[in-house]
């Protein structure tokens, strides 16, 4: 059998869609965790953890442990520093050809800038419930959801590309107050977890719905981003439900519309 400390450090290092920079940054991460899971091993360290029922009982929760502690730094690197893979183009088509005016480029800027934060928010949020939640199923659940949302941020990075603009240059800020949010829903246990996934779906679903309504006639290719975004996200807002969730609160809902409120209107300006 693969030794656990090698196992760790073959998952962690394993970069299949980040630059090489990037890489190279986030493999600091991964020898860490090699070297001090490979300390765990050593004899004269396991006689003192022999002291405890069993090793293999004690590491394999420290491993899972490491584990989500490293995948969510991986995640957030990959989100705010790599440029975004998608594993699929996105499968609703453009109607038709796409041609705008300066104008309607930078309205169509500034809304897919907003959803692009959404997106980045999007993975600090999963990333968080699924270190958070205890249920390895769940956490299955999460880390899935978290896969989607990456084509999501991927195909609304290269929109903004084609638009000639730029992401949101708060975008580190974003993703630390969402991944903030999502540990504290997940340390409030499962079920509230799972109801904070279903309000945010919600609330995404309905501005998603709003931009339909704004973007440019003739921005199509916008358009069929924003469609299969909007599916997806009902689809995860679905699975949530199903798994368990409860509802929040109306209070906390008004509290997640005040502060999407204000994410929106700044990002879609900076």
């Amino acid at each position: 059998m693969e030794p656990r400390a090698n196992l760790l450090f073959r998952k962690l290092c394993v970069f299949h869609q980040t630059a090489a920079p990037f890489a190279k940054k986030s493999c600091i991460f991964a020898k860490f965790g090699r070297v001090f899971v490979a300390w765990l091993q050593q004899p004269d360290v396991s006689k003192v953890w022999r002291l405890r029922p069993t090793l293999s009982a004690i590491q394999s929760p420290l491993s899972l442990a490491m584990d989500a502690l490293f995948i969510a730094a991986d995640t957030a690197l990959r989100t705010l520093f790599a440029k975004p893979r998608a594993s699929a183009p996105c499968a609703t088509l453009p109607e038709g050809p796409t041609e705008l005016n300066d104008e309607e480029k930078r309205k169509a800027a500034g809304l897919m800038r907003v959803n692009h934060v959404g997106e980045v928010c999007a993975q600090a949020l999963y990333a968080a419930q699924a270190l958070a939640t205890p249920n390895a199923g769940l956490r299955r659940q999460f880390t899935q959801a978290c896969i989607d949302e990456t084509d999501h941020l991927a195909w609304t990075a290269e929109r903004l590309n084609e638009l000639g603009s730029r992401p949101s240059v708060l975008n580190p800020l974003w993703y630390a107050g969402a991944f903030g949010l999502g540990l504290l829903a997940g340390r409030l246990g499962d079920p509230i977890s799972l109801g904070f996934v279903v309000e945010t779906e919600n609330q995404v679903g309905a501005h998603l719905k709003s931009h339909l309504e704004t973007l440019p006639a003739g921005d199509h290719a916008s358009r069929a981003i924003v469609a299969q975004m909007y599916d997806d996200e009902m689809r995860h807002a679905h699975e949530a439900h199903a798994a368990g969730a409860v509802e929040l609160p109306y209070v906390v809902k008004q509290m997640m519309r005040s502060a999407a409120k204000v994410m929106t209107t700044v990002a879609e300006k900076v």
